[in-house]
């Protein structure tokens, strides 16, 4: 297996990782705290999470050519973290699957992707995921600094690579 195929698939597991992680505490705020307007890009830890979940479902879809497109948005907005953390985890599941499916070739081919009144882009495989990782990684960050101004901690998110620092839910993703 390719070091680019490897690293892609660790990036999966690691975002699996840190997506457990932050929904380990965003389940514990109460709903009030979830919908509270804060600081961010989003308006909520609710609607900034609803994003992230979107945009995954997004992309993932065009990497498959499943063909829903702009559609996936469609879906209402899911109201709790419970609901989200396990909308969550089910496409982060399918994202490790995906990761783990490919080969070297597939890097390198072209997925549509419906950008609306922008029309249909072609993306290479890699680096659409490398795309939604850091996307994932951003609005995680601003999740974490919303926490910051509740009663629940932020979780450290960056335990997952270094063996020395390896947080222990990580050994279930590696």
């Amino acid at each position: 297996m390719s070091t680019a195929l490897q690293h892609l698939g660790l990036m999966a597991r690691n975002n699996a990782y840190a997506n457990e992680r932050l929904y380990q505490a965003c389940c514990r705020l109460s709903q009030a705290e979830f919908e509270a307007e804060r600081s961010g890009f989003f308006p909520s830890i609710r609607e900034t999470l609803n994003h992230n979940w979107e945009v995954d479902r997004y992309y993932l879809d065009a990497l498959r050519e499943d063909g829903k497109g702009l559609a996936v948005y469609e879906t209402p907005h899911l109201q709790t973290a419970e609901e989200l953390r396990s909308a969550q985890t089910w496409q982060d599941q399918q994202l490790v699957l995906f990761c783990d499916g490919l080969s070297e070739a597939d890097l390198d081919r072209s997925v549509a992707q419906d950008r609306g009144n922008n029309g249909v882009m072609r993306e290479t495989i890699g680096n659409t995921l490398l795309h939604l990782f850091q996307h994932q990684i951003h609005h995680r960050g601003q999740v974490h600094a919303m926490l910051a101004g509740t009663g629940v901690a932020p979780p450290q998110l960056d335990e997952f690579f270094l063996e020395f620092d390896r947080h222990s839910a990580a050994e279930k993703h590696m």
